[in-house]
Parts: structure tokens; C-alpha cells; sequence
């Protein structure tokens, strides 16, 4: 299998973070320059079907794209450590906490970094100040939410490590490349965010 990723984008790393957890090894990884628009070139789209990455090339040539779903077919290969749920109860919880954190926290900031940062003005038509703002108001918004959840929480779907965390510890990452810090008084996100960042795949996904 061949990865088709970035180390400028925040997404992939969800995948080689995953890959990482589960110590996985055997497939190749190709870094892809998106400011360059190397994922824009007729040869990639031809591949993939659509300008993005993460890409997951297997071996018959199917490929997949959409970073969550790489994802579930790597947990599917290689089921330990678990991450998206053993039952039917917990892969529905998992599911859920992991589309609230791809919507209202990960995508918000996404949108505010894409909106602000000058060297990703390449990546935009045009970079729109008040659309930064508004994402980061709506993310902020949502790590309040977070933030009761892991009052009496360790982790943010089930008690242990998921997918969901991986979404949501990624997606403020990447914040970090307009210095950005969710607000001091979340003493509960900051807490939980110093444990996923403390975890060896972190480093490995980074």
C-alpha cells in the first residue's frame, strides 16, 4: 500500500498518527507538496479522483481517500489497539464524538488557520479575515463543550484512546501555526491535551 500524504496539512497526520498507534510499518509513504499543487497535477487527480490529501493507494489499485476512512480500513487490517469501538454501543459513541469533533472543532479551525496564516494564502481564492474569526469563535464554543465532557472524563469518547481524540487533538495542533491557545480557563481540554501530545504515536504522526 502506498500513503499519499503532507506534513503541511493536518488531516494526514490523522492517518500516520493512527499508523503510528498501531504500529503500523509496511506501507509506503509519499509526501505530496500541496503549496507547490502537486495534488492539484492531472497525475495525482487520476489517482485519487479528488485534489485532497490523505490518500491510501492499495494494492489492486483501489484507492481511498478522506482521512477518517483510511483510517477505519487500517483498523480493519491491523484491529489492535482498538480505536473506533469493539461493540455496537461504543463504535456509535465513538462515532458520534468523532463527527462533533471533525465539525464543530476540527473544520472551524482548519478554516480560521487556511484564513489567517499568510503562507496558506496559496491554498485559498482569497484569504477572508472575518471568516478566520468566526471559525475561531465557533471552535472556541465547542472546546467549552469539550471541556465539561473531560471534567469527569480521561478521554473524550470512551475510557480509553480513539479515533475521536486523534480528530480533536490534531485539529488544535494545527492551530498552533497561528500560535494559537484555547482559552486558560479550560483546564479540563488542557489537561487531556497534555496526555494525547505526551503520547509516543504523537510525535510519530507529527
Amino acid at each position: 500500500m502506498k500513503l499519499y500524504t503532507s506534513h503541511r496539512a493536518p488531516n494526514p497526520r490523522r492517518v500516520r498518527w493512527v499508523m503510528a498507534e498501531k504500529g503500523i510499518e509496511d506501507v509506503e509513504v509519499i509526501e505530496v507538496d500541496i503549496l507547490t499543487g502537486e495534488h492539484k497535477t492531472p497525475e495525482y487527480r487520476a489517482r485519487v479522483g479528488v485534489p485532497h490529501v490523505p490518500a491510501l493507494e492499495l494494492d489492486d489499485g483501489t484507492t481511498i481517500s478522506e482521512s477518517v476512512a483510511i483510517c477505519r480500513y487500517l483498523e480493519a487490517l491491523y484491529p489492535e489497539p482498538n480505536l473506533f469501538g469493539r461493540d455496537a454501543r461504543e463504535q456509535a459513541v465513538i462515532e458520534m464524538w468523532t463527527r462533533r469533533c471533525e465539525f464543530y472543532l476540527a473544520n472551524p479551525i482548519m478554516l480560521s488557520v487556511r484564513h489567517s496564516h499568510p503562507a496558506l494564502a496559496a491554498l485559498e481564492a482569497i484569504q477572508i479575515p472575518q471568516l478566520a474569526e468566526y471559525n475561531r469563535v465557533a471552535a472556541e464554543k465547542f472546546m467549552k463543550t469539550l471541556d465539561r465532557r473531560l471534567a469527569d472524563h480521561a478521554f473524550l469518547a470512551v475510557d480509553r484512546f480513539t479515533i475521536a481524540d486523534v480528530v480533536a487533538v490534531v485539529g488544535l495542533d494545527f492551530a498552533r501555526l497561528i500560535k494559537y491557545r484555547p482559552p486558560e480557563e479550560l483546564t479540563h481540554l488542557a489537561r487531556w491535551l497534555a496526555d494525547c501530545r505526551a503520547r509516543p504515536a504523537a510525535a510519530a504522526g507529527a
